[in-house]
């Protein structure tokens, strides 16, 4: 079997490409890195070490990798060939990959008319949904039920902690033991691919939002909380009381708007949130704060980890969420210079105020109870922070 998975960085390596490959897929990477490229062609293997107290380490096998600038037809004659395509690319990346993709489709329909399956395996809500709107753009109306027919865009939920990190072996990859990989069934096409460690579900929704609300919201909120303390590390603001506290009290108000919402066991939620908890604080894994908090805006969207639990706990309860509210604050107060997302948030909040960067990036109206509240708690954490 062969996979196709655009994206060689540590995710696509650590997690993606790792789990293929024990899948029995010869798996060749797409990406533009030079070194990275070059190194799976030579080598065709690497190493993933596994962040426990075995540091157990997983050999890679039966890998290659082309660079899609300047092996554009190889890149595309594989994906004519492929029986499962992936990608672990970044969700800014996937219109970028979007034109290979549809010509290497097109050239399909050719010569090879057996069905495949893309699953675009980013940290955001309808990865393949997006994908596949980006390659119908670029294909004419005619080839469109055609793709319909032989091309299933399924969406999933991805989960696993892979740091920053460097090595004397530019390809080995250090990830957490903790991996989730929920793939809905919905779209697909003739059978259900063969993938080791995947789960298959109905509906993906409850999937993504416990994710979404637990592993992102908790993630996001000790990050811009641990950046306020001038804290380095995910792992040292964890280790803060203060910061643990607030990120528990978060994680029980969106786990109480996902218990409401699907009727879930409240003590085997409390489990789930004690094990993410436990994963944040894994002693072996070193993730940085900047690295967690990047790009503010969309993690200040509308739907996204904060604001999104933050609205519908206050649309079901009727009260004002304190844990997710604080988080919110700190995000509003992240001023990291190298990160452009932050320095535009902080220009709009000089300039227009805290309303107005939560109406334009949250959609939340400006009279709404949480605006206020945020506020209130933004004012109050710019207050300690002169003091601090």
């Amino acid at each position: 079997m062969l996979a196709v998975h655009f994206g060689a960085g540590n995710i696509g390596r650590g997690f993606i490409g790792s789990l293929l490959s024990q899948s029995g897929y010869e798996v060749v990477f797409v990406d533009i890195n030079d070194e990275v490229v070059r190194l799976l062609k030579e080598k065709q293997a690497y190493r993933v070490i596994v962040a426990d107290e075995t540091e157990q380490e997983q050999p890679i096998r039966n890998v290659s990798a082309l660079n899609s600038q300047t092996e554009r037809e190889k890149v595309i004659d594989y994906i004519t060939k492929a029986h499962l395509v992936t990608t672990a690319v970044g969700p800014h990346v996937l219109p970028a990959i979007a034109a290979i993709l549809a010509e290497g489709l097109q050239k399909r329909l050719t010569v090879n008319q057996a069905p495949l399956h893309i699953i675009a395996c980013e940290n955001m809500i309808g990865g393949s949904d997006v994908l596949k709107s980006h390659v119908f753009a670029m294909i004419s109306e005619a080839d469109k039920p055609l793709f319909e027919k032989y091309y299933g865009f399924l969406n999933c939920a991805v989960d696993r902690i892979v740091p920053n990190q460097k090595h004397a072996d530019p390809l080995t990859v250090v990830v957490e033991p903790f991996f989730e990989w929920v793939i809905e069934k919905r779209n697909i096409i003739g059978s259900i691919p063969s993938i080791q460690g995947a789960h298959f579900v109905d509906d993906l929704q409850p999937y993504i939002e416990r994710k979404l609300f637990t592993v992102n919201t908790g993630h996001a909120i000790a990050s811009y909380l641990g950046y306020y303390k001038k804290i380095q590390t995910i792992q040292e603001a964890m280790k803060d009381e203060e910061i643990r506290s607030d990120v528990e009290k978060a994680l029980h108000e969106s786990g109480a708007v996902l218990v409401k919402k699907y009727g879930w066991n409240e003590s085997e939620h409390e489990s789930y949130i004690q094990k993410i908890i436990q994963r944040f604080m894994n002693p072996s894994i070193s993730d940085e704060v900047v690295r967690v908090a990047r790009s503010p805006i969309r993690k200040l969207g509308a739907n996204d980890r904060l604001i999104g639990p933050a609205v519908q706990y206050y649309d079901l309860f009727g009260q004002i969420p304190r844990g997710l509210v604080k988080g919110i604050a700190a995000l509003l107060l992240f001023d990291y210079e190298n990160d452009k997302e932050a320095v535009a948030l902080q220009q709009t909040i000089q300039k227009s105020g805290v309303e107005e960067a939560l109406f334009q990036y949250a959609q939340l109206e400006k009279e709404h109870p949480l605006v206020i509240a945020i506020k209130n708690q933004f004012s109050g954490l710019s207050r300690e922070n002169v003091n601090m």
